[in-house]
């Protein structure tokens, strides 16, 4: 059981919740900042009101005979009197702070404030346990008896009911409309989100669809720009899984092709052996060729698991460095057995391992079957008798300045003519008029290693103008390794 295996998640909902979430986290937000401007827009008319009441008792303050005298008529106590929602207050002080008029435990202004005539201040304060806006003014007179000027403090309180009611108001006909479009938007988003995926569920079901040997590209003609890469990918797989598909059919048609005569060859030799009246000659001629067919048979099955593992790319091999002339010393060695059967004067020439510029990055295990390839090849289509040996060499070359690195395998055979230079690449080609006992496969095995490698091929005469004229095989290596730097003395 799985108890931490990761849900798999929905596309959809996933982009919902990030459209949705933010959305809903900032309602509150705005909830709360739509208060805060509401109390401002609120009070503002009711701070103008407080104004004008303090600039009205105000004209109601006077000296007479060197004394403050505040004579508030009664008809205008009532008006301040008159609101049932507010309580007002007000108080008028002297300059010296005596009580001229009003209540007597009204909050005093701010200590720190230089009494300026002729401008009315708002602040915020507590008048009996309760939260006032408080708006005052120092009034200047002028006594008759006095040269100096009288300032006397007027001011002005009411409780925050009326501007608590209509702030609440504001954000009701603010907020409450929201109550009915969140929803209405939350059901638009869902819908355009439905509507804006729906070239996915279109593309799946084009592709369930499909037939199961159906492995042409997708249409990305009518995909969103974000979705055309993924199509791009998904044709890229395609195309790669039809290649993988036709060479896994193309290596079992050609296997079933090439094990069919050997196959025919053993059952026939098998059946002459089983004859009632054949001798012990004919016995072991038949169980010689039975031999035979039998050797024909695992070069040709191990020819075309080459020819699999260098098709595939390599991709079950891991790069690293390989020393070219090592490698191909090492076939070299492996062959000689071969060419002292036929007589052939097999042999090496060029770099030694080791030296600067034999490395190169690559996959060793098919560099060295592409070598042996050739090598046999060579041993393969060279005659020899004793009037004129054959030969094959094996060279590597290296230029560790200019980074290139060339092997060479020649022979002094009869060559192959400009016209068949491309077919004997392919696959089960063989050279016309030759006798030599092989499946077709070994210079194809070499054609598909040395593309893996970035490599070029290349056939041509090994002694142009003389009969016979051989044939050299050239891989040249664009790429090769950095040459070691010289140790230092």
């Amino acid at each position: 059981m799985r108890l931490f295996a990761q849900e798999q998640r929905s596309l959809f909902g996933e982009i919902l919740d990030w459209m949705l979430t933010p959305l809903l986290l900032l309602w509150p937000v705005s909830l709360a900042l739509t208060w805060v401007v509401a109390q401002g827009i609120a009070g503002k008319p009711f701070d103008r009101a407080l104004e004008y009441n303090t600039q009205t008792l105000a004209q109601f303050v006077s000296v007479q005979r060197g004394r403050v005298q505040f004579n508030l008529p009664q008809s205008a106590r009532e008006i301040l009197r008159a609101d049932d929602a507010d309580l007002v207050y007000f108080q008028v002080l002297g300059h010296r702070g005596e009580f001229i008029g009003g209540e007597r435990d009204f909050p005093a202004p701010p200590e720190d404030q230089d009494p300026v005539a002729g401008q009315v201040h708002l602040r915020d304060d507590q008048m009996r346990g309760l939260n006032v806006r408080v708006a005052y003014e120092w009034v200047r007179l002028e006594a008759t008896d006095s040269p100096q000027p009288v300032l006397v403090l007027v001011q002005v309180a009411e409780t925050l009911e009326k501007r608590s009611v209509l702030a609440t108001e504001v954000v009701k006909g603010v907020m409450l409309p929201q109550f009915f479009t969140l929803p209405l938007a939350v059901l638009l988003v869902w819908l355009a989100l439905a509507r804006g995926i729906r070239p996915l569920s279109e593309l799946e079901d084009r592709i369930r669809s499909r037939k199961p040997d159906d492995l042409s590209p997708l249409d990305d003609t009518h995909v969103p720009l974000e979705v055309a890469p993924l199509v791009s990918s998904v044709n890229d797989l395609l195309r790669r899984l039809k290649h993988s598909i036709a060479t896994q059919k193309r290596f079992l048609a050609d296997a079933a092709h090439q094990l069919k005569t050997p196959l025919a060859g053993l059952r026939m030799q098998a059946d002459l052996a089983l004859r009632e009246n054949s001798n012990e000659d004919e016995l072991k001629q038949s169980l010689k060729q039975i031999g035979r067919s039998s050797v024909r048979a695992t070069h040709t099955v191990n020819q075309l698991l080459a020819l699999a593992r260098a098709e595939a790319r390599g991709h079950s091999l891991a790069k690293q460095h390989g020393d070219l002339a090592r490698m191909t010393m090492e076939v070299v060695r492996d062959c000689v057995p071969m060419a002292m059967e036929k007589g052939i004067d097999l042999g090496y020439d060029g770099a030694a391992p080791g030296s600067p510029g034999v490395v190169l990055d690559g996959y060793p295990t098919l560099l060295k079957e592409m070598v042996r390839n050739l090598v046999e090849n060579a041993i393969h289509y060279t005659p020899s008798s004793a009037t004129r040996p054959g030969m094959v060499t094996a060279r590597v070359l290296a230029d560790p300045f200019g980074r290139v690195l060339m092997l060479q395998v020649e022979d002094n055979g009869p060559g192959i003519p400009e016209a068949e230079r491309e077919l004997v690449f392919q696959p089960f080609y063989r050279a016309l008029g030759t006798d030599a006992d092989g499946s077709g496969l070994g210079l194809a095995i070499v054609a598909e290693i040395v593309q893996q490698h970035g490599a070029t091929l290349k056939l041509e005469d090994a002694n142009p103008g003389q009969t016979p004229s051989g044939a050299r095989f050239i891989v040249r290596f664009e790429s090769a390794a950095e040459p070691e730097p010289a140790a230092s003395a």
